[in-house]
């Protein structure tokens, strides 16, 4: 069969049969439909896992969409590339000249980004076993870290306005009521001191009552708060 095909002879329906033919011979419609199918549930899987994991701020839903969108539009471009070397390197050229201007705050989204793009090249090299025990295996190391994140004690701010004779019982009572606690700033005026503590509680602690009900506390603020980790 002559693979040699030009515009001309397609356009002329000289050799229409011969080029149509060529281009099933590499995959066929029903080849796509089950690689954007099995695409679009794995990719759903991995914006619930993203959902259920997200310790963020706030939720962006069209972040879980574009994590779908990745993976369904790797998966035909693999598919087309295959084992062509030339057009490969094309489609590595042409991705390196576009900018991606849009800037991913948390470095777990990232992490996210790589992972619907490597469910699309997998699905699209017809590495489907590998596909499922990778979105799966993932899936759930992600669950259980979340998991035990969240069963960690939690991370808080306390922001103190106190007289300088009430910093050795402050200290006491961070040091009987958590396990952890550092001092992330201090400022001290004429009219008082105020002091922002990192400390990481329990639910049941009441760390702000305790704070004032000690002589020379005049308020006590508690926030909670989330490290780049996003503990």
């Amino acid at each position: 069969m002559n693979t040699n095909i030009t515009f001309n002879d397609v356009v002329q329906g000289s050799s229409f049969a011969d080029w149509f033919a060529n281009q099933l011979s590499n995959f066929t419609p029903l080849n796509v439909a089950i690689a954007l199918l099995a695409a679009l549930v794995m990719s759903v899987v991995i914006a619930l896992v993203y959902k259920k994991t997200y310790r963020g701020v706030l939720y962006s839903p069209s972040f879980a969409l574009t994590l779908i969108l990745l993976t369904l539009v790797t998966t035909p471009v693999v598919m087309a590339i295959g084992s062509n070397v030339a057009l490969s390197m094309g489609m590595v050229g042409a991705l390196s000249i576009v900018r991606f201007r849009t800037a991913v705050k948390d470095p777990l989204d990232t992490a996210y980004m790589f992972w619907a793009i490597t469910m699309g090249i997998l699905i699209g090299s017809n590495a489907y076993v590998i596909a499922v025990v990778a979105v799966l295996g993932i899936s759930v190391i992600m669950l259980a870290i979340s998991y035990l994140r969240l069963r960690a004690q939690n991370g808080y701010l306390l922001v103190l306005h106190y007289d300088e004779h009430a910093l050795k019982d402050i200290e006491s009572t961070l040091k009987r009521n958590t396990r952890f606690w550092r001092m992330r700033s201090k400022t001290v005026t004429r009219s008082g001191a105020e002091m922002t503590v990192e400390v990481r509680l329990d639910e049941k602690v009441n760390i702000v009552t305790d704070m004032l009900d000690i002589e020379g506390v005049y308020d006590a603020t508690l926030v909670a708060c989330q490290t780049e980790a996003g503990a």
